[in-house]
């Protein structure tokens, strides 16, 4: 059995969202194997979801071609 800590930042969503409640923030801790990251995100309910670098990326560029509609 091993034992490791992982980088994680934490923001508030106050900072970014007129709508946010004060307990309101955004987790985002990357995979001790380096491969990904997982997500958690608390605002009216709590929910995450997990991506690898490599999605993260085809995420970015159908957002890029989204806004460009």
């Amino acid at each position: 059995m091993k034992t490791y800590k992982r980088q994680a930042v934490l923001a508030d969503l106050t900072d970014y969202d007129p709508l946010a409640e004060e307990n309101h923030f955004i987790e985002v801790t990357q995979w001790h194997n380096g491969e990904g990251f997982d997500v958690e995100v608390q605002s009216e309910d709590l929910f995450g979801f997990h991506l690898t670098w490599l999605q993260f990326e085809a995420l970015k560029e159908v957002i890029e071609k989204l806004e460009e509609l």
